[in-house]
């Protein structure tokens, strides 16, 4: 199925969170090909929730948007991955980490 983002910044940040739940389900599911079930759903999620935000290519990163739009359940899971994985996104992926760490700095644009 084909990815379609409104911009560059957007397809970034998807590639960020597909690349922190891979990390992620790698490390906690021990899976060396395709993500588990629960991390594809997971990736999908926030997927769609990237191509539904109001915010598009003005957007900061969604842990400090002043709109939270994924429901609390799914909003703890990637936490959870966030906090895991974050950390190790300098050693695997150090341009995805740095740009996500510049997008935090960003304010949220009128939607």
């Amino acid at each position: 199925m084909p990815l379609f983002f409104s911009s560059n910044r957007l397809k970034r940040e998807a590639q960020t969170v597909a690349a922190i739940i891979t990390r992620y389900c790698r490390d906690h599911h021990q899976t060396q090909g395709p993500l588990c079930s629960e991390c594809e759903a997971l990736l999908a999620y926030a997927r769609k929730r990237l191509r539904n935000c109001p915010f598009q290519e003005n957007k900061t990163t969604c842990g400090k948007c002043s709109l939270h739009c994924y429901s609390p359940t799914e909003r703890e899971r990637i936490l959870a991955v966030m906090r895991s994985s974050g950390p190790k996104m300098l050693f695997s992926h150090p341009v995805l980490a740095l740009l996500h760490l510049l997008d935090g700095w960003r304010k949220p644009g009128p939607r």
